[in-house]
């Protein structure tokens, strides 16, 4: 039970801005790896100095979510819970 002095905190869960933006780079570094794996041909990697660009670009995009992702869980976001929004009590 929390008193005056220790105020209550709760987890910000889904709304962690870290995790929307794991979301997105994590989508896009999936589009990127497969684009680059399956249809990158020859003269694209010639462009390219020889280098796969989006194979690598999805994998980095890939390592930086997972990353992303791993913050957020060791450091979750505390919140502070203010008494309008806590549960009523059981009787």
């Amino acid at each position: 039970m929390a008193t005056e002095s220790t105020p209550r905190v709760r987890k910000a869960g889904a709304f962690d801005i870290r995790l929307i933006i794991a979301l997105l780079t994590g989508v896009y570094g999936i589009v990127l790896t497969i684009m680059g794996a399956t249809t990158t041909d020859g003269p694209e990697i010639d462009k390219a100095a020889g280098v796969n660009i989006n194979l690598w670009a999805g994998i980095g995009l890939l390592i930086f979510t997972a990353l992303f992702v791993a913050w957020a869980l060791w450091r979750p976001i505390r919140v502070p819970v203010t008494p309008a929004e806590e549960p009523p009590a059981p009787e």
